[in-house]
């Protein structure tokens, strides 16, 4: 588990980080200017807004009439939850799963954004044009209108919503994908877990969920060792197991997509491609963590840069993780978006990749459900400048939460604490209470 994981569990529990109004405004003057520079799209245009209320005003009798539709399929029946940061204000994907003999099936639930937002309306151009959700400590910029985002589209608990069902029947030896199935649906998530709640329901063997959870690390698990084995780049090699459960489930249905995007279908979408670091810096590197402290590369590892490094980090001391991260990171080049998928992703070691599981946040997703449904390029988009542009949005927001971090802990926050616990602003925070507390909130750094 990372640090930043282990401040989100212990989190899940504390209060929002107080600050006072002067703070406050401070904060909102620095979003203010990143958004400018980088040319983030804060408030939505008014007749966005329209449309999307307009879109949502009866969805029970929506969803309902909905499960008359042939193309429908009514999935309400099956154990389903998400699994998803504390902080977390949009729920894409949940999953469902159940073993067949040796085998296991497995539905990867996603939201059906394109039922409400389709080409030709101003949610969709607002959409494309913003590119992505650009996520802040504290702060969110959602592609979508809230109401869509946050409740409508969202796979929120205890109620019937619209999904894009990726369902697989996988090889319980082999791990391959015997069939894929990708349909339009209705879903009812049982739960709504955070990644700690998760992690709690594995370790006590009469909690709810618990068979269904163990049954799925234990798939995902093998995924996850399968995929190194392969070759795919693990930077994080002890991540916990709600999160290996979700990473490798969203690979997997992700993965299901593309290939009946490209080998089945033949179609054009927006691919994901992630170009591999020339050989001499991928021996930069290597040789940069050769010479930490405690480190060593395996010798038999070197003809595969990123089996060296998951070897590496596999024994690596604790205190060198964040090292030879880094040392990776500085020769990787950037993925981007693309309409052709050749190229392959390096870092996974995918020979294609795309992604669909997460169209509330995400352009590229959005298009690649209208593409599958529809089987064809949405009218008047030209999908070669739509990754252009794609790319450069979510380069901008990556860029403007890495500035708007650094800023959180010159004045004294812990952004960590501020994304996973919100904010909470107060007037006048009592001398011999409210200050204790404040003072708990702020980053060590920033006495340093």
């Amino acid at each position: 588990m990372t640090d930043e994981q282990a401040q989100a569990g212990t989190a899940e529990g504390q209060g929002p980080v107080r600050i006072d109004e002067e703070l406050s405004r401070h904060l909102a003057n620095k979003r203010e200017e990143l958004f400018e520079e980088f040319e983030l799209r804060d408030s939505f245009p008014s007749e966005v807004i329209r449309e999307a209320e307009e879109r949502t005003t009866d969805i029970e009798a929506e969803i309902e009439a909905e499960l008359d539709e042939e193309y429908r399929t009514d999935c309400r029946d099956l154990t389903t939850c998400t699994i998803d940061p504390a902080d977390a204000q949009d729920f894409d994907d949940a999953i469902s799963v159940r073993r067949e003999g040796d085998d296991y099936r497995l539905w990867v639930h996603i939201a059906d954004v394109t039922h409400y937002v389709q080409p030709g309306t101003a949610m969709w151009e607002e959409a494309l044009e913003r590119g992505n959700t650009v996520y802040l400590p504290g702060y969110t910029m959602h592609m979508l209108p809230p109401v869509l985002a946050e409740t409508v589209c969202s796979l929120v608990p205890e109620e019937d919503r619209l999904a894009h069902t990726v369902e697989m029947k996988i090889d319980g030896e082999t791990l391959s994908n015997e069939t894929i199935d990708i349909y339009k649906s209705v879903v009812h998530s049982d739960e709504r877990l955070t990644y700690a709640e998760a992690e709690e329901r594995l370790d006590e063997s009469d909690a709810a969920l618990h068979e269904e959870l163990t049954l799925v690390h234990e798939l995902a698990d093998q995924l996850h060792e399968q995929r190194k084995a392969d070759g795919s780049l693990v930077l994080n090699p002890r991540r916990d197991r709600a999160h290996t459960i979700i990473e490798e489930c969203m690979l997997k249905a992700n993965k299901a997509v593309t290939h009946e995007l490209q080998w089945v279908r033949g179609l054009e979408a927006m691919f994901r491609v992630h170009p591999q670091p020339a050989p001499d810096e991928w021996d930069e590197a290597l040789r940069e963590i050769q010479d930490l402290d405690g480190v060593s590369v395996p010798g038999d590892s070197w003809d595969d840069p990123r089996k060296a490094v998951n070897a590496t980090l596999e024994e690596a001391p604790g205190r060198q993780l964040d090292q030879i991260q880094w040392a990776v990171m500085k020769v990787m080049p950037r993925a981007k978006y693309m309409s052709d998928p050749f190229g392959g992703h390096h870092a996974l070691n995918f020979e294609i990749y795309g992604h669909f599981t997460s169209p509330i946040r995400r352009l590229s997703d959005l298009v690649n459900h209208w593409i599958i449904y529809q089987n064809e390029t949405p009218e008047g988009v030209v999908l070669a400048e739509l990754c252009d542009h794609a790319s450069d949005r979510q380069k901008a927001g990556e860029t403007c939460e890495r500035i708007y971090k650094d800023f959180l802990q010159e004045v004294g926050l812990d952004p960590h604490a501020v994304n996973n616990r919100g904010l909470d602003v107060v007037e006048e925070p009592d001398e011999s209470t409210d200050i204790d507390r404040m003072a708990a909130d702020v980053s060590p750094e920033a006495f340093n």
